[in-house]
């Protein structure tokens, strides 16, 4: 699994195009999020030869590690299938990223995830930082 990390005081995503048939029609259109972890996460093959509890716990490990660097306790999970050649299957990681949110979930983090199955229109502002961008290979 690869995951981009962005701190951003502010996040801006529109639903604009479905990129997979089972992706819902109905999403919540334009949404903005303030002071967060932005979490661009690509789920790979060899992820799926491993338990998916073991993998959700080490992407959420992190992504507090991440906000606590960066002093937030908002996180924004967003499916990005561009860092890396071979992806995993669409369900393993739908099932992965949302045990992850809901991991986050039990300790207090408040969570947003982007509609997956879906081209969306990104808006962001990432301050310059030096823990404001990470890139990590889990």
């Amino acid at each position: 699994m690869k995951v981009l990390v962005f701190y951003v005081s502010k996040f801006q995503y529109t639903p604009q195009q479905k990129s997979l048939d089972i992706a819902p029609d109905n999403h919540n259109g334009t949404q903005t999020i303030e002071d967060a972890v932005l979490a661009f996460i690509h789920v790979e093959p060899s992820d799926q030869e491993e338990s998916l509890k073991s993998r959700d716990k080490k992407l959420a490990n992190h992504l507090k590690w991440c906000c606590r660097k960066n002093d937030t306790k908002k996180v924004v999970i967003h499916s990005f299938a561009h860092l890396s050649e071979a992806k995993a299957d669409w369900e393993f990681t739908k099932e992965l990223l949302d045990n992850c949110e809901q991991r986050l979930l039990n300790v207090g983090y408040e969570t947003h995830q982007t509609p997956f199955g879906y081209f969306l229109d990104l808006h962001m502002d990432a301050p310059g930082n030096s823990l404001a961008r990470l890139w990590k290979t889990l």
